[in-house]
């Protein structure tokens, strides 16, 4: 009895192990509505892709990144930790194809600085990472950077841009990696410049001091990635933890943050990879989001 227990049990153990490789491999996309634009304004679609952490292998991940096009967005932003190889940055521009004409920003993560280290698989269940992908296998970042600025897309690693995009004044403003140690928000804080439409910070990971500062200066929206959702999820709760310090309920999805009197809309994408070590995901799918912005009701909501 105890040893036919004992046989489903690892047979049950064994489909999750398989579903999680599974799942890792297939791709969705989420679509969600934030009403941050002026009265009156025709709907924005911003395409927020994170955590790609692409190897050069990983055909299945440049496929989906290549139909990304169809969806047609306005804006693209991309929060960090692209790549996990060198070799992989011609695979990556050659799958953004046409994305890489429109309007967009960029900030970095950790793997775009370093490649990533071995360490046992769900380690990162047991305490964060913070500072652990320092090292000495350095990635080509100067290259990563000079070819997504080739074509447009704005650097906002510690600075702020401006793009107007559909007749609308957008103000972004961007971090360092914070997992690194790298931000320093003082370099870009700060109410919204006079004559902005929708203000938007963009940071790799989402610590709290980050998106304490980020809220407080009043900004419209937040987006982070870094989180990869959990990455591995307890069905039907959630995440069990975040890599940093933000709350686990908020490892995904769209959320209204405050900080004292001051209210944002912040976005965490569950990202669409995981590190090459562990390329495994249970109940998080991998997935990028189409944030459609639409115009605040007359009460401001």
């Amino acid at each position: 009895m105890i040893g036919a227990v004992l046989g489903r049990l690892a047979a049950v153990a064994a489909a999750c192990v398989g579903y999680g490789f599974w799942e890792a491999r297939h791709f969705r996309v989420r679509r969600l509505e934030v009403p941050i634009l002026p009265a009156g304004s025709a709907p924005l679609r911003l395409l927020h892709v994170s955590d790609i952490h692409l190897m050069s292998r990983q055909h299945y991940k440049t496929d989906f990144i290549r139909a990304l096009a169809g969806l047609e967005p306005d804006l693209v932003v991309t929060t960090g930790d692209n790549w996990s190889d060198p070799d992989a940055l011609a695979p990556l521009l050659a799958a953004w194809g046409r994305l890489r004409d429109v309007p967009g920003v960029f900030v970095f993560g950790s793997n775009d600085y370093e490649r990533p280290t071995f360490r046992l698989p769900l380690q990162y269940l047991v305490r964060s990472t913070e500072g652990d992908d320092v090292g000495d296998k350095p990635m080509p970042i100067d290259e990563l950077r000079a070819e997504y600025s080739a074509r447009g897309w704005v650097d906002v690693n510690t600075c702020r841009t401006q793009l107007t995009v559909r007749g609308l004044t957008i103000e972004f403003r961007g971090t360092d990696d914070a997992h690194l140690g790298r931000d320093d928000y003082a370099l870009v804080a700060g109410p919204a410049s006079e004559g902005v439409d929708v203000s938007i910070g963009v940071t790799h990971a989402p610590y709290l001091r980050l998106l304490d500062a980020m809220t407080a200066d009043g900004l419209d929206l937040i987006l982070a990635g870094h989180t990869h959702g959990g990455q591995v999820c307890v069905p039907y709760y959630g995440a069990l933890v975040t890599n940093c310090d933000l709350e686990p309920y908020r490892a995904k999805g769209l959320w209204k943050y405050r900080s004292g009197d001051k209210t944002s809309w912040l976005h965490v994408s569950a990202g669409m990879g995981s590190s090459p070590f562990a390329t495994y995901r249970f109940a998080c799918p991998p997935e990028v989001t189409v944030l459609t912005l639409t115009a605040m009701d007359p009460n401001g909501s």
